[in-house]
């Protein structure tokens, strides 16, 4: 028997369905899913056991209209080609599908028309929050949202928008473990390639890179102290410019991983080896890191904690509170050793 082309499959169900199997009015069921509380405790008990029959999906745009809610939040990143933010999206989007809601995402590759752009869609879906998680400076869009105050989180950026958050990122903790594991290694020769320095987050790194050098006695060479771009290609021309000083350092310490990657690049078209002649540690810790040849030491900053804690945030926002809420703990670095250090060539 030849099978129909619709054969196995079940038809989509609509609010009717589950009115008539219920025996209510479909502004019953309406009501009941949407979590109303003045609907008769017994009818609610049929609808709800209607939709569990049925297997029937509320239609969340119809909901959004009843409620005044979308139950849809925003997600804004840097760059989707940073394997960093793939991995922070599925965590953020576990963690709010868990809470019920449903993710918008907008990468801006910090282009302003592309900023515009992410807020537009934002505000035509409607969004109930939004989570900034770009780490540049990016005031444009905190201003773009607190104008019609929908509740924002960012990271690193400080703000008066009353309905705002900030997630702090303890950087020093992960950074002051690298430093001092280089420098129980043995190095005192150590290099930092930064991010584009106009970023906030990418300036916090090497600050707190330049003071952990100085607390563990160590002198940090100014010629040493390349700005790169975050990116493979930025970590790849940071090292050639390294590879060209008369004076080379022993490590080098990378604000992201992807630098670090294009570090080791570099190091492989010169005939150079990890770590035997240059110890090497990124930052971020993303999945790729412990794939790469020798696998990566990193500075590890979570992917998990960061999308809990955005999501607890921005979620405290949604309610109606009169106290005030208590900011976030900062989220917490830490150093991961695999296998790029070593103890420096001339020991």
């Amino acid at each position: 028997m030849k099978r129909s082309p619709n054969q196995g499959f079940t038809p989509r169900l609509s609010i009717r369905s589950v009115a008539s199997r219920a025996r209510v009015s479909i502004a019953t069921v309406s009501r009941t899913i949407n979590h109303v509380s003045t609907v008769n405790a017994v009818l609610a008990a049929r609808v709800w056991k209607a939709v569990d029959e049925l297997n029937y999906f509320p239609n969340s745009q119809a909901r959004a209209l009843v409620s005044g809610k979308s139950k849809l939040l925003g997600l804004i990143i840097s760059e989707i080609t940073n394997p960093f933010f793939p991995e922070l999206i599925q965590e953020f989007e576990k963690v709010a599908v868990e809470r019920g809601y449903e993710i918008l995402i907008g990468s801006t590759n910090y282009e302003p028309k592309t900023m515009e752009l992410c807020a537009r869609r934002m505000f035509e879906r409607q969004v109930d929050g939004v989570a900034i998680m770009t780490f540049g400076i990016e005031q444009f869009l905190l201003d773009r949202f607190a104008s019609d105050d929908v509740p924002v989180i960012f990271i690193d950026i400080p703000s008066k928008h009353p309905r705002s958050d900030i997630l702090s990122v303890d950087y020093r903790a992960g950074i002051w473990e690298g430093v001092q594991h280089l420098a129980a290694l043995g190095h005192r020769k150590v290099a930092f390639i930064s991010g584009p320095l106009q970023h906030r987050s990418a300036g916090a790194r090497k600050s707190a890179f330049l003071d952990c050098i100085r607390c563990a006695g160590i002198k940090p060479n100014q010629k040493w102290l390349i700005e790169g771009n975050h990116t493979l290609e930025g970590g790849r021309d940071a090292m050639q410019k390294i590879l060209a000083l008369p004076d080379l350092p022993t490590a080098i310490m990378c604000s992201n991983d992807m630098t670090a990657i294009g570090v080791q690049h570099a190091l492989f078209d010169a005939s150079l080896k990890i770590p035997e002649d240059f110890s090497l540690i990124g930052f971020d810790d993303i999945h790729l890191a412990e794939y790469t040849i020798p696998p990566l030491t990193t500075v590890q900053m979570s992917c998990k904690d960061l999308a809990q804690a955005a999501m607890t945030s921005l979620l405290s926002r949604l309610q109606p509170r009169k106290d005030k809420v208590e900011p976030e703990e900062p989220i917490t670095t830490r150093l991961v050793v695999r296998r790029t250090t070593g103890p420096p060539k001339a020991s």
